[in-house]
């Protein structure tokens, strides 16, 4: 599936209050929810050493993936060029040995 053709299914199932800003506050809470949580199964699985399940992870990050997916819709920005925007990015900080390091202007 491409990122478009997955962005419009994921907009055929968003039903979340926009009263006030648009879904911005919301989509943008729910995605740090749904991140927190995928981080609380990889904490368990340092802290505990359990085995989760790769359907348990595959599941924590659709839900990331649908939440940055209305995320990027509600500001007019389509995955497609969140993609490309990115991998642009992070191979000019390659090709300028600044992959490490902190900061977004690097």
């Amino acid at each position: 599936m491409e990122f478009n053709e997955y962005q419009e299914k994921a907009k055929e199932t968003a039903m979340y209050p926009d009263k006030l800003d648009g879904g911005f506050f919301y989509t943008a809470l729910a995605l740090a929810g749904e991140v927190g949580e995928l981080l609380n199964k990889i904490k368990k699985i340092a802290r505990d050493n359990i085995k989760i399940k790769r359907e348990e992870i595959i599941s924590e990050l659709g839900d990331i993936l649908w939440y940055l997916s209305e995320t990027a819709r509600n500001f007019n920005i389509s995955l497609e060029e969140v993609a490309e925007y990115n991998l642009k990015k992070i191979r000019n900080r390659k090709e300028r040995g600044t992959l490490q390091g902190s900061g977004d202007n690097r």
